[in-house]
């Protein structure tokens, strides 16, 4: 890997989000910091709910976003890899993505050795055992006959249910507060660390940012969103930083 290569995480952008009204000016930003990273970006890795909702029919993918995503296959074009993590919002990436974009689709929990560290990456849904309501719907929208099923709507009728659906997401509701022990990702985090050591855990989904300690030296990351704060990680192969990005 070459000097002065960094690696990029972000998170939660949610392009396209019904319950938000400034999705054009998001997406040019989005765009913007895209660009710039990518002058010294080694990865990029996009950690799940890019977009508010995503959908491929066969012949029929969702309407807009094509500033990021012709920044993304530019940026592929130039050998950075770019990798994209399914969330709960745009679980249905099927080939259109990767064909066209060039970007790497995780659909689970990936771990990888990162300038000499490890790293255990994923959006962070499903990791709570004890969010047994959300376990559930997870199964219901990873399965294959309902995907099936959904895909004979028609695309008019299916994209309003789910904009609906996600007008009564966490981006329409006032947040709780946070607390990283009754965190079921930090649990989850601690869990695995007893198993197998990482250096860094990095997730987002919980439109947090947080750089907390744990034990041995490892650091639980939470990378924020992009409909307040903008932020970001950055590792430059030594530490690891959350950064908000200002154009």
């Amino acid at each position: 890997m070459e000097r002065n290569k960094k690696i990029y995480f972000i998170s939660d952008v949610h392009l396209g989000a019904p319950a938000l009204k400034d999705n054009p000016e998001r997406e040019k930003r989005f765009a913007g910091w895209l660009s710039e990273v990518s002058r010294d970006a080694a990865a990029i890795f996009l950690m799940g709910d890019i977009f508010d909702f995503w959908f491929e029919y066969r012949k029929v993918v969702p309407r807009g976003f094509t500033r990021v995503l012709g920044k993304i296959a530019e940026i592929t074009d130039q050998g950075i890899p770019v990798h994209f993590f399914t969330g709960n919002h745009d679980v249905w990436v099927f080939d259109y993505l990767p064909e066209e974009t060039g970007m790497v689709i995780h659909r689970d929990s990936y771990s990888a050795e990162l300038m000499g560290k490890k790293f255990y990456l994923a959006h962070g849904d499903g990791l709570d055992e004890n969010d047994k309501g959300y376990l559930l719907l997870k199964k219901i929208f990873t399965n294959r006959l309902l995907q099936w099923l959904f895909a004979r709507l028609h695309p008019n009728f299916a994209f309003s249910l789910a904009h609906r659906w996600s007008k009564n997401s966490r981006l329409a509701k006032k947040d709780t507060g946070f607390n990283a022990e009754e965190e079921g990702m930090f649990r989850f985090a601690a869990t695995v660390l007893e198993k197998e050591y990482f250096d860094y855990f990095v997730f987002g989904h919980r439109h947090r940012m947080a750089d907390i300690p744990m034990k041995g030296g490892t650091r639980f990351i939470l990378l924020g969103e992009w409909i307040r704060t903008f932020s970001y990680g950055v590792f430059d192969g030594e530490k690891f930083e959350l950064k908000k990005y200002k154009p």
